[in-house]
């Protein structure tokens, strides 16, 4: 029989994450002697110091004190996703599920996601967020996050991962543009010509190494960090575009024509995944919704004329 309590883990956790034991227990609304003797009783049943206390300094947490951080809140996850299955006798799925969505993916993955999964899960309290790619990322690993749907470019190790479909960068260009009625493109045709760069990495970055690829440099005349807005200046005749994210109408949202090209010579097809942390276990609800993503018929459109 463990000699500690959940509760006290909790203590431990909210002192580890605030840095000091008056902060703890001005979060949990309890005394700084309530939070400080918890500690100590801790540190009395593993038999080994957690944490170094400095006056005016707050804590350090020492080795062993981040073995148990790490693994507290483990621990704590599974209690809690034991409360919720418990409660409903393990039948239905229920409890908080956060999905992160990169934002030029979002109109046309979170919809589907959203609505099939709510529809077969109603007691689970889903919740969206869309942000660039970099911020879901930061969210992801500060727990904020259970998952995120972004494009496999620029992520770092350690994650854990399932495709849901693969697609390609086109050109995207004014309908009256000298090119608009040419099967495809090429980037060297469209160097020289005011470009509208959607600038939102992983967008901006893989837009240079698509010119990089074929020794071209781009002609960057507009900025922004909205997809819409970047094809409302395309739509305007300010320039072209390189997109990824491809909407089922090839219009603004002025009501302007737009026309998607694929690119000569053809590039690497990019894939769009669902990522958790690998150290993480996904709770129920978080897997039920990666086999849900994973089984949906995406699809690509076809950019040819």
């Amino acid at each position: 029989m463990a000699r500690y309590t959940l509760r006290q883990l909790a203590h431990f956790i909210a002192v580890a994450e605030t840095g000091a034991i008056s902060a703890a227990a001005l979060k949990l609304h309890l005394s700084q002697g309530a939070v400080s003797a918890a500690m100590t009783e801790l540190e009395k049943v593993f038999r080994v110091q957690l944490m170094v206390r400095r006056k005016a300094h707050g804590v350090t947490l020492t080795p062993a004190g981040k073995h148990l951080y790490d693994r507290a809140k483990l621990l704590l996850a599974d209690a809690e996703e034991l409360e919720i299955s418990a409660s409903s006798g393990g039948l239905e799925l229920a409890g908080p599920l956060v999905i992160g969505c990169y934002l030029t993916l979002a109109p046309t993955v979170l919809p589907p996601l959203l609505d099939g999964f709510m529809a077969n899960h109603p007691r689970v309290r889903l919740e969206s967020v869309e942000g660039t790619q970099n911020g879901l990322l930061d969210r992801l690993s500060g727990g904020e996050l259970d998952l995120a749907v972004v494009y496999d470019t620029d992520l770092p190790a350690g994650l854990a991962s399932v495709e849901l479909y693969k697609t390609s960068a086109y050109a995207l260009l004014p309908a009256a543009h000298r090119l608009a009625n040419q099967p495809a493109v090429s980037l060297q045709e469209l160097a020289s010509e005011p470009m509208v760069l959607l600038d939102a990495p992983p967008s901006s970055h893989h837009s240079f190494s698509l010119f990089e690829r074929v020794g071209a440099v781009p002609n960057i005349r507009y900025r922004t960090t909205d997809f819409e807005v970047t094809r409302s200046l395309v739509g305007r005749g300010l320039g072209y575009s390189l997109l990824v994210q491809h909407p089922a109408v090839d219009a603004t949202y002025e009501g302007r024509d737009l026309v998607s090209r694929p690119l000569t010579p053809a590039v690497r097809p990019l894939s769009v995944k669902i990522i958790w942390p690998e150290a993480m276990r996904l709770t129920d609800r978080a897997q039920t919704m990666v086999d849900y993503a994973a089984g949906l018929a995406w699809g690509t459109r076809n950019l040819a004329p």
